[in-house]
């Protein structure tokens, strides 16, 4: 019991600094301290801790080289053509202007990982929705829940998902085809009910305002375009995605450093180091966790006699949801991968899916649900849009449960026709 609760304590204290980033501290001030704690007290040895940590090795790598790319492509104006190209394309309609923010949060989610859409492309959009006069938080909110919701698409989308996909036992394509119909679903409930709640934020069309037109940064969309293919060869040939986004971020940095719009220290904050560290660190001390208990309650929880079934499907996507906004989804994620190593092979690939849509969709409940929606209230603060934690939750009352469902039973109308 001793052993069960120094090792939650600890992931407590990891979290809370996480949340809460006092005086700006990084998340790692916290996480790696933590995790020389847990080795130092036998909680976990020293084997399985760096078992954990070369484990991560590729997708800390890879979430490096996404970090860097997205940062990249800002400085090739990419965001700033988007939202010059955003602002044209609503013609001074709110509604059409929330239908385009859908699309490119939902795109850059897909293709530049989460991160991207709440760091860089929020801004953005806020900045064009005042520039157009209109009403900013039905768009920002609309940033905030698609960095989470629309991260079912592509194994590169989220961490959560990097951390599964070996699990999962799919190809990057084959992940990507099992995902799309869940993925276009929690969309879709996304948008219908942020139309609907924000409804008094979009009214009628107001006074088209004249937008200056940017050139397209066509070399930057061409490495990114070429990226994405690359994640999609790259599962053909046995080749792990972080050698592909690292590629085109070696491709967009030698251009950017070239012509100045980036210097080497700037490509090394881009990078966020102590974040990646955080990572294998949060994991050790996940591990420990999970030696001591977690994991066996869960084991009782997660049903296995019938887990391809719909019914089975939904319990572990509700389980991963609630989860996800007790712990934050990464230790979710991390914990619930270790349950559902010991499930049947047949049906692995099913529950591993379902588990991410709860630890990626369910995130949209609370501000503590994943690390994207804390960063993205930071964002928005600094840009003078509070954002309270009832009015979130109130609006994840509704999308969660709603998106959640039926994503979960696209999922199982996917397995069904793919024979899984």
């Amino acid at each position: 019991m001793g052993a069960t609760a120094g090792a939650a304590a600890l992931l407590a204290v990891v979290l809370v600094v996480a949340v809460v980033r006092p005086r700006g501290l990084p998340e790692a001030v916290a996480a790696v301290p933590a995790a020389g704690i847990v080795v130092a007290t036998g909680l976990l040895s020293l084997p399985a801790a760096w078992a954990e940590v070369v484990a991560l090795g590729p997708t800390v790598g890879f979430l490096a080289a996404i970090l860097l790319l997205g940062r990249l492509a800002e400085a090739e104006g990419v965001f700033d053509w988007l939202g010059a190209r955003l602002a044209a394309g609503s013609r001074g309609r709110p509604v059409r202007l929330l239908g385009l923010v859908f699309g490119a949060a939902s795109a850059t989610t897909a293709v530049l990982s989460l991160d991207a859409t709440v760091v860089l492309l929020t801004p953005v959009v806020l900045l064009t929705a005042r520039r157009l006069a209109l009403r900013a938080r039905a768009h920002a909110y609309a940033c905030g829940h698609l960095s989470n919701s629309a991260s079912l698409l592509l194994p590169v989308s989220n961490l959560t998902n990097l951390l599964a996909f070996g699990a999962a036992g799919v190809s990057f394509l084959g992940f990507a085809g099992l995902m799309a119909l869940p993925w276009v679903v929690a969309i879709a409930v996304e948008y219908v009910v942020l139309r609907v709640f924000f409804r008094v934020d979009v009214p009628e069309p107001v006074a088209l305002v004249a937008v200056e037109r940017n050139p397209a940064p066509r070399f930057a969309l061409g490495v990114l375009g070429l990226t994405l293919v690359g994640f999609g060869v790259s599962s053909t040939v046995g080749l792990e995605p972080v050698w592909v986004a690292a590629a085109g971020a070696v491709v967009l940095a030698a251009r950017c450093l070239a012509t100045g719009r980036i210097d080497v220290a700037g490509v090394g904050r881009a990078v966020d180091p102590l974040f990646c560290l955080f990572v294998p660190a949060l994991a050790v001390v996940v591990a420990a966790v999970s030696a001591h208990g977690l994991s066996d309650l869960l084991r009782r929880l997660v049903p296995t006699p019938d887990a391809t079934s719909l019914l089975a499907l939904l319990a572990v996507a509700g389980i991963a949801a609630a989860l996800a906004n007790v712990v934050n989804n990464i230790p979710a994620t991390l914990v619930l991968l270790d349950v559902l190593a010991t499930a049947p092979p047949g049906a692995r690939t099913g529950l591993v899916l379902a588990a991410l849509l709860g630890v990626n969709i369910g995130p949209n409940l609370t501000f503590v649900g994943s690390l994207a929606t804390l960063l993205w209230r930071q964002v928005l603060g600094s840009r003078g849009t509070r954002v309270g934690a009832g009015e979130f939750t109130r609006l994840g009352v509704l999308t969660v449960p709603l998106a959640l469902a039926g994503a979960t039973c696209a999922l199982w109308l996917g397995l069904r026709v793919a024979g899984l």
